[in-house]
């Protein structure tokens, strides 16, 4: 099998689960337990905020354990205005539908929402976010890595358009993370997944800039400073902290070997397959993203196809598999509707090798040839 489809989710590495194990099994304390196994749990609790801190580049009280990204995004949206006047809210078209559909909700309930969006290589505009910000907005929220093309935004740049407005600024980093470094002093509020970067599903992270107001999200008991009820997932937790530091691990090397990679599946299936096109900036981009569309070679019957040959890829964000209409992100950079029917994400955390590179473009190129005949009926 050869796993093309690190955007959507990635495998716990050995380093994570063993360090897991413990405390799925002998040390299995509630970390809001007094005796001693209870005490020991909340050590590993308070141990991994402290890592990831460190990681990060902040303080560990910034940070509030959640159970995934898109808790996150709703954390750091709706926690924030209940401690603003403010009415207005500023976001952009091309973002995780945990942040969209959010601020949808959000404007059915009296808030004032503006939808920036992108331009034709999926990059968000500044001048277009510069437009919609004033003195009434309270928050702007700009995804840093978009999930499906893997495009990098300008946030520092939205970022000092928001603070220059006296509004707050959220970024939805969790495709961000795994690949590139992420510099907090201009960032108020910043979403994290682990499943991305190799811990396990149902863990999460959101950092809030210490003196960031910002309500409970869950009711119940006092954990993660009263802002998050709910008994932490430890082992989730501890896995996370080991996951951040093995992936920040090298990273700008494993990232030069992604980007020859990527260029050589690229470079492959531009020359075997007509009318293929790239759907994203081909410079600002994270290494680890291929997104193509085949015209005539619809999505779906690719992925089939795809399937039969041991490639897991995908067409877009796991989170809208299913949604009628195709990827709204192609449809925000103006495509076409060919474009978006056959669109064709390809997303890697760690290199593959030249030979699962050769094996997958061979796939893809068959399973294009394959789709495009027996259309034409030849």
């Amino acid at each position: 099998m050869i796993y093309a489809d690190c955007a959507a989710t990635t495998p716990v590495s050995d380093t994570v689960l063993r360090a897991m194990i413990p405390f799925l099994t002998d040390s299995y304390g509630n970390p809001s337990s007094i005796y001693g196994a209870g005490r020991a749990a909340s050590r590993a609790v308070e141990d991994a905020r402290e890592r990831i801190a460190a990681v990060l580049g902040c303080r560990p009280d910034e940070l509030i354990f959640t159970s995934c990204g898109s808790e996150s995004d709703n954390h750091a949206l709706t926690g924030i205005l209940p401690h603003t006047d403010r009415k207005k809210i500023v976001t952009d078209s091309i973002e995780h539908h945990a942040v969209l559909n959010t601020c949808s909700h959000l404007e059915k309930n009296g808030y004032i929402l503006t939808v920036v969006p992108p331009d034709g290589d999926g990059i968000v505009s500044i001048q277009g976010i510069g437009s919609a910000t004033d003195s009434d907005t309270a928050i702007v929220s700009v995804m840093a890595v978009n999930n499906e093309t893997g495009t990098i935004q300008p946030i520092r740049e939205i970022a000092d358009i928001a603070h220059k407005n006296g509004a707050l600024f959220h970024t939805d980093a969790v495709q961000a993370v795994p690949h590139m470094r992420i510099d907090l002093s201009y960032i108020d509020l910043m979403s994290i997944s682990g499943h991305k970067f190799h811990a396990p599903k149902g863990i999460g992270l959101l950092y809030a800039k210490k003196g960031t107001k910002l309500d409970s999200f869950i009711f119940g008991g006092p954990q993660e400073r009263g802002l998050r009820a709910g008994t932490q997932n430890v082992a989730g937790i501890v896995g996370m902290a080991t996951a951040l530091e093995e992936t920040v691990k090298d990273m700008e090397q494993r990232e030069s070997i992604l980007l020859d990679e990527r260029n050589y599946i690229l470079s492959r299936l531009f020359n075997d397959i007509p009318d293929i096109c790239l759907n994203g900036s081909a410079q600002k981009r994270i290494a680890g993203n291929i997104n193509i569309s085949i015209p005539g070679c619809e999505t779906e019957t690719m992925l089939l196809m795809l399937d039969n040959k041991g490639i897991c890829a995908s067409g877009g964000s796991a989170c809208a598999s299913g949604a009628l209409g195709g990827s709204h992100v192609l449809q925000a950079m103006g495509k076409d509707e060919r474009t978006v029917s056959s669109s064709l994400r390809l997303s890697f955390l760690e290199p593959v090798g030249r030979d699962k590179c050769d094996e997958l473009c061979d796939a893809v190129i068959w399973a294009a040839q394959t789709i495009r005949r027996l259309r034409s009926g030849k």
